[in-house]
């Protein structure tokens, strides 16, 4: 339940501005914190790495009618995946493209 806050009220505009502010900053921290947890491990780039082959950043999302849209939709996707572990643990995204080769072989 949010308070009401009168709009004339610039001192408890701001306060609910820094607040709201605050609020995202600890989630995004979270995230960040979550996401370092997850390309910690072997398993979680695994799974990271099955998601950006779904998502299909590694390939072209070329097609004649409407299914190219949906496509890159889901190439979107993977891109920002790519972005979190840039900002994230870069370090981590090498690792993970060195496990991918050598399962694959």
């Amino acid at each position: 339940m949010t308070k009401e806050i009168d709009p004339q009220d610039l001192l408890a505009l701001e306060e609910a501005r820094a607040e709201q502010q605050k609020a995202q900053q600890q989630r995004r921290q979270r995230e960040i914190e979550d996401f370092k947890w997850l390309m910690g491990t072997v398993q979680g780039r695994r799974f990271v790495w099955r998601l950006l082959e779904k998502a299909g950043v590694f390939r072209s999302t070329f097609r004649p009618d409407s299914e190219m849209v949906f496509l890159e939709g889901l190439r979107n996707m993977g891109l920002l995946l790519i972005a979190d572990i840039h900002e994230t643990c870069p370090e981590k995204y090498h690792v993970m493209v060195r496990e991918q080769e050598d399962n694959d072989r």
